[in-house]
């Protein structure tokens, strides 16, 4: 499958007011470590959202994803069920349409996605905020090699991947503590910026 993005048509234009907070960077980043310990710290705050993506793969124990097979996904977007989807590294990945009503009654939206998604979400959303989770290629490689999900492909093509026009708003670059780099994930979603 080649990497490809669709988000429904609306009439309304860009969909506002709340915050949509897109959670990018390389495999073995440690996105799903922070984003879990961040949807913990908000567990009570009903105004911040975690998108739960529903994926064609097998989730790991670190991500928080709804699991489906192809046939069902393709089923599932045919009947409009996804606010933006698209597929990347042989994968089918969909954020739930939901977000459109939690972000129209003002509530910041968290959601991991590709960084080729990007520049179609900041056109779709009135109130886009880029972050990076990132580490070092070495620290990189030895992440994805101790996850050995087999479903993660090449690592060295994985690393060398580069994406146009995906600058972020804030970068982590996350080599130090989790619960370090999770309040400063904490500090870019609470920003109201």
């Amino acid at each position: 499958m080649s990497e490809a993005l669709t988000i429904p048509e609306t009439n309304t234009g860009a969909i506002g007011p709340g915050k949509l907070v897109l959670v990018v960077g390389p495999s073995g980043a440690g996105k799903d470590t922070l984003l879990g310990l961040a949807r913990t710290a908000c567990a009570d705050d009903p105004n911040v959202v975690f998108a739960r993506r529903v994926v064609t793969r097998e989730a790991s124990d670190t991500e928080d994803n709804e699991q489906m097979n192809v046939e069902g996904f393709r089923e599932a977007q045919a009947r409009g069920a996804f606010a933006a989807h698209w597929e990347a590294h042989g994968h089918a990945y969909g954020l739930p349409r939901s977000i459109q009503d939690d972000i129209r009654a003002g509530r910041t939206v968290i959601a991991n996605v590709s960084r080729t998604v990007i520049s179609a979400l900041r056109h779709a959303y009135v109130n886009v905020v880029v972050v990076s989770i990132t580490a070092p290629a070495d620290v990189l490689a030895a992440r994805l090699a101790m996850r050995k999900r087999g479903s993660d492909g090449n690592i060295a093509q994985r690393l060398a991947r580069t994406v146009e026009d995906a600058e972020p708003d804030a970068t982590i670059v996350n080599v130090s503590s989790a619960e370090y780099h999770a309040r400063q994930l904490l500090r870019i979603i609470s920003d109201d910026k």
